[in-house]
């Protein structure tokens, strides 16, 4: 069970005000709210260790090292990965998604196909894109349904010896939908093609078993999980990262060096030029401990009961329409009233101190596919409350007179 408020002081940023008013956050899709626990790893890796890692004899870099491998393993645990130098850390999950495409650039051929879904954000279709015109390989897309699910007849038909790499989110970050992933994966298996899925929005609501769904490549980023902003993860199975080639050259991901030829590190380091964001990654450690403390079973349970009583409400205004209405949805509502642009009731919101997002939420081809400049987005985590729900639904009903 969760106990909200005790949760909710975890939060520092729950306590603040905006415009005078008690904040309400409902734009946890873009990014989740970070607990003490959490700020204060950050606060203690500056004050007590502070140092770069992997290099250094003295106790600073030992201790830095040492902390930032731990979170590797963390990582590693909580997704279960088979090995932890299948993990890989990044900057997020644009970054991690582009390291794979930019890998595949030396695998795919003229004529190869690629299958990406209808309901990606823009990082899981624009460097495929990049993709496809440096190797004249053929991008096929899944369509999407009225409901927001995507049409697994379609998928089937468009899967063949072609094939070489599906990719497609866990959870649709527009509209909440949870994709059928384990039917995505096993069918792009039958035909030896690999699979990307993007985790970045199922993560904070899901605890995925990398082994259990035998997918080929996670991605995933730590501000959605309660870490800080600029760390991810990027896990692979072995036999894929040993194939592909680094995507950047530098320190760290070295073995020897010499201006006749250069050998690189093994796994993971090979993937990891450079000084990383060595608080980030210990901090991202920090989020999982907190979230799986709090555990997932219960977030998901009480996310549910937020997303029913929240979809109760709103649809009692009238002429209020949501898109993604399919029965496995994580928190996620996207709506618009009648022809009110949804930047109006955002910014009206706003004032009310409410956070919720508008626009094409990066994922232009669902606006297109419903005809629509964009939605409102009102996004749910665990530390939220029906209460802040009834606060947001009269805010939005106050902002409809408003407009109308």
């Amino acid at each position: 069970m969760i106990n909200v408020d005790k949760i909710r002081e975890d939060f520092p940023i729950l306590k603040r005000t905006v415009h005078g008013k008690p904040l309400v956050y409902f734009d946890n899709a873009a990014t989740s709210q970070t607990p003490q626990i959490v700020i204060d790893t950050i606060v203690d890796y500056y004050s007590n260790y502070n140092s770069n890692i992997h290099r250094g004899v003295h106790t600073l870099s030992q201790e830095a090292t040492d902390k930032y491998e731990e979170a590797r393993i963390k990582v590693q645990h909580h997704f279960n990965a088979k090995e932890a130098y299948e993990i890989i850390l990044t900057s997020g999950t644009t970054n991690s998604i582009n390291i794979i495409a930019a890998g595949f650039a030396s695998i795919l051929q003229k004529g190869d196909e690629i299958i990406v879904s209808a309901l990606e954000h823009h990082s899981n279709i624009v460097p495929w894109q990049m993709l496809c015109e440096k190797t004249g390989t053929i991008l096929k897309v899944i369509p999407m349904l009225e409901d927001g699910s995507l049409n697994m007849d379609a998928y089937h038909d468009l899967v063949n010896e072609k094939t070489k790499l599906v990719f497609c989110n866990h959870v649709s970050n527009a509209l909440g939908t949870v994709n059928p992933v384990e039917e995505i994966i096993a069918k792009a298996h039958a035909f030896d093609a690999a699979v990307l899925l993007d985790g970045a929005q199922a993560t904070p609501h899901i605890k995925p078993d990398v082994q259990a769904l035998d997918v080929d490549f996670y991605v995933a980023s730590a501000h959605k999980l309660c870490g800080p902003t600029g760390v991810g993860m990027l896990y692979g199975k072995e036999k894929w990262l040993q194939k592909l080639p680094p995507y950047e050259g530098g320190g760290e991901m070295i073995a020897t060096v010499s201006f006749e030829k250069t050998t690189y590190a093994g796994l993971p380091h090979k993937f990891e030029a450079g000084t990383p964001n060595i608080c980030g990654g210990i901090a991202f450690g920090a989020g999982l401990d907190y979230m799986n403390a709090v555990g997932f079973d219960n977030i998901a349970s009480y996310e549910h009961e937020l997303l029913e009583y929240g979809t109760q409400e709103l649809l009692k205004i009238e002429n209020l329409k949501i898109y993604g209405t399919t029965a496995e949805k994580t928190a996620v509502i996207s709506f618009n009233v009648g022809g009110i642009h949804p930047y109006d009731i955002g910014a009206i919101l706003d004032k009310l101190g409410i956070a919720v997002r508008t626009g094409h939420h990066c994922a232009q081809p669902i606006m297109d596919f419903y005809q629509i400049p964009g939605t409102i987005r009102a996004s749910f985590s665990f530390y939220n409350t029906k209460e802040e729900i009834d606060i947001f639904v009269s805010g939005v009903k106050r902002a409809v007179g408003m407009l109308s």
